[in-house]
């Protein structure tokens, strides 16, 4: 597989590319973020693209409320290649050197477990609302969750498709960058309690396309880190939707401590929800 056969070279063209962009990632408003075009070797990027599985029900955990209208599959040994090996690339102790040095954080940890990352896939109608993530891992509870990286792999992604990553304000009155999910275009960012972020228009792709990304978040240590589910916030032109949201975000609180306490994994919950969502 070409990550493993060029892992050393990708590792070193990395570290150099990282160590340019620190100061740009560090100064980036609304917070520390970075879009990198041309992140895989090119070759790679189509391979992942053309090999992306559409989300099925048996496998596939469906993210199908209010807020969210999207599919993961978490599992590392059921993600197909060369997917499976460039989430374990991005993983390795190696990788997590160069992204502390991206983003100033020590002491980076990856997931292997891949909770709430892997593969993410979009149908048409498909969104996910602005919203600041979970902040503790949801089954460690002393890893704080610090740093997103998301690799897209849409080709021939059009603008009119929507799908846009929006990073906005603090206090929710400015977006200020709209990222579109180009074919092998990497965003790394900060996770804070107000690092709002989402992809909240509703799709508007062929049915036959699907809006396709891997996703990896890391951690760090810490006994003391507060527990915070994920923070679904309003849009100003969002208007009557907002107790909505508001609505379904406590809802989603509520499960996030049940699931915690219970132990009950994504993938149950998942399958429950495949059984009555609406089919598109």
């Amino acid at each position: 597989m070409r990550v493993e056969r060029e892992f050393g070279a990708w590792m070193e063209r990395t570290g150099t590319r990282f160590e340019t962009l620190a100061s740009e990632y560090r100064g980036a408003a609304p917070f520390p973020h970075v879009v990198i075009d041309d992140f895989l070797d090119p070759d790679l990027a189509e391979e992942a693209s053309a090999a992306f599985p559409i989300a099925d029900d048996e496998i596939w955990i469906h993210y199908s409320h209010y807020n969210s209208d999207k599919h993961g599959l978490t599992k590392i040994d059921v993600i197909p290649e060369p997917m499976r090996s460039i989430l374990m690339t991005l993983n390795s102790p190696s990788f997590l050197r160069h992204l502390e040095k991206l983003t100033g954080i020590d002491g980076l940890l990856a997931d292997p477990d891949l909770e709430g990352g892997g593969l993410h896939q979009s149908q048409v109608g498909g969104y996910l609302n602005v919203h600041a993530d979970f902040t503790v891992h949801p089954i460690r509870r002393d890893l704080r969750r610090r740093v997103n990286l998301l690799v897209y792999l849409n080709d021939d992604w059009k603008d009119e498709y929507e799908g846009h990553l929006e990073l906005w304000s603090r206090d929710m009155k400015t977006c200020h960058a709209r990222i579109s999910p180009l074919l092998n275009r990497c965003v790394i960012f900060d996770t804070d309690v107000d690092s709002y972020h989402g992809v909240p228009e509703p799709l508007r792709c062929p049915p036959d396309r699907t809006r396709n990304s891997m996703a990896l978040y890391y951690y760090t240590f810490d006994e003391s880190a507060r527990l915070r589910p994920t923070n679904y916030r309003a849009r100003p032109t969002d208007g009557s939707r907002r107790a909505l949201i508001w609505l379904d975000k406590t809802a989603i609180g509520l499960y996030t401590r049940v699931k915690r306490r219970l132990n009950i994994p994504d993938e149950v919950v998942g399958r429950i929800v495949a059984k009555f969502r609406r089919k598109k």
